[in-house]
């Protein structure tokens, strides 16, 4: 036991949808080189007393978290599913928690920078009086408004405070609250407030505004800022290179970079045989080390046959985004004989551009033929080359 008493364990929430992160995965983002996951489970390993570390988080998650605890070495943790809502997942932790726990450590697996002191704080003031939360003043006057939009009332902002996590509970405080809760068929967004329903006063120990919670793309700024502030911030660039090669036949369309290029030959494929897009997607997804189209869209699989490449391409970006990527700029070349594409690339640009969620300026389509040598230049078929440059 440590020394300053009190065995506990430490649940941490990650198992929301992060709505208001546009598409981000929060729990994955790297911050100075860290996920932000990461960076919270070791926020609660930093201190002894908490001697059990439960991560609730959505199934899809477990084999990326799952890759985390190797690759950064970090310490035993049980890693379980939560529920439909914050209270429900992290009871769904709590049950996790050997019977050996006396204190409960509940924190957001998006606030990455709670630090061992504040930690501590929190802690030694829930073993006093049986329940605390770490919190700062408010540096703003709030308004009170009424429903016509204009101000109600002022309260005094000397008594007003910003509840961060840890909040941390007697373990059977906790689960009597939680108890009381679903017997009355209430559900709380707030740990505290949870406690407080059954009469528990919950004590505010001093928090930290550099504890922030990572909710929307704008906290991201704020994060780096932060770990740029306690470490060399680490940028990851990474470059990939995207190959595709289809036959020319007739009686299939030809569309490339999602444009229909009127044409006596089309490609031949599963799905449209956009043979540019295609390139492009293995570039971005060989850039994420996330495999290729044959892995994601596999040409066995009828629910791609005739599909639209474009459409497939903006599924490649929703997962990038996923992986907390952002794509600094793609360049391609198409490599056919005939037709001439010069006229249709701008139009190529700005639909590959559309589906990445990027300028037109991020994008450069070419094309070139192989003077009649090779399949290109003998007409039997159209490739192309990509490369992309990704950031996070």
């Amino acid at each position: 036991m440590g020394e300053n008493g009190g065995y506990a364990g430490a649940v941490i929430a990650a198992g929301g949808m992060a709505q208001r992160m546009q598409g981000i995965d929060k729990q994955g983002l790297c911050i100075g080189g860290i996920p932000v996951l990461v960076r919270s489970i070791l926020a609660m390993d930093a201190l002894e007393q908490i001697r059990e570390i439960v991560v609730v988080a959505r199934p899809e998650m477990f084999a990326q978290i799952e890759g985390w605890r190797q690759q950064y070495q970090l310490p035993p943790f049980v890693l379980t599913a939560g529920g439909a809502t914050r209270q429900q997942s992290v009871l769904a932790g709590v049950e996790k928690l050997s019977d050996k726990v006396e204190y409960v450590a509940i924190h957001d697996g998006a606030r990455p920078f709670a630090d061992k002191a504040l930690v501590e704080r929190c802690l030694q003031a829930a073993i006093e009086h049986g329940a605390a939360t770490a919190a700062v003043r408010t540096k703003d006057t709030i308004k009170v408004a009424a429903p016509d939009g204009s101000i109600a009332q002022t309260p005094d902002r000397s008594t007003l405070y910003l509840t961060q996590t840890p909040q941390i509970f007697s373990l059977e405080l906790y689960r009597r609250a939680a108890a009381q809760a679903q017997q009355e068929g209430l559900d709380f967004t707030d740990d505290c407030q949870l406690v407080e329903h059954i009469g528990q006063k919950v004590w505010l120990s001093e928090g930290s505004y550099q504890n922030i919670k990572i909710t929307t793309p704008e906290d991201v700024a704020v994060a780096r800022a932060i770990a740029g502030e306690k470490e060399e911030t680490k940028m990851e660039i990474r470059a990939g290179h995207g190959y595709d090669v289809h036959r020319l036949t007739r009686g299939r369309k030809l569309i490339l970079g999602g444009v229909d290029i009127p044409w006596e030959l089309g490609l031949l494929g599963h799905s449209d045989a956009d043979v540019l897009v295609h390139a492009v997607m293995d570039a971005l997804l060989g850039a994420a080390a996330m495999g290729d189209i044959g892995k994601h869209f596999p040409d066995t699989d009828p629910a791609y046959a005739g599909a639209d490449s474009i459409a497939l391409l903006r599924h490649v970006v929703a997962l990038l985004k996923k992986e907390g990527y952002r794509i600094v700029n793609i360049d391609a070349t198409v490599i056919a004989q005939r037709p001439k594409l010069k006229d249709y690339i701008p139009q190529m640009c700005a639909n590959i551009a559309a589906a990445c969620e990027i300028t037109q300026g991020q994008v450069n389509v070419k094309a070139t033929t192989e003077e009649k040598l090779g399949f290109t230049g003998s007409g039997e078929g159209m490739s192309a080359h990509s490369v992309c440059i990704l950031q996070r």
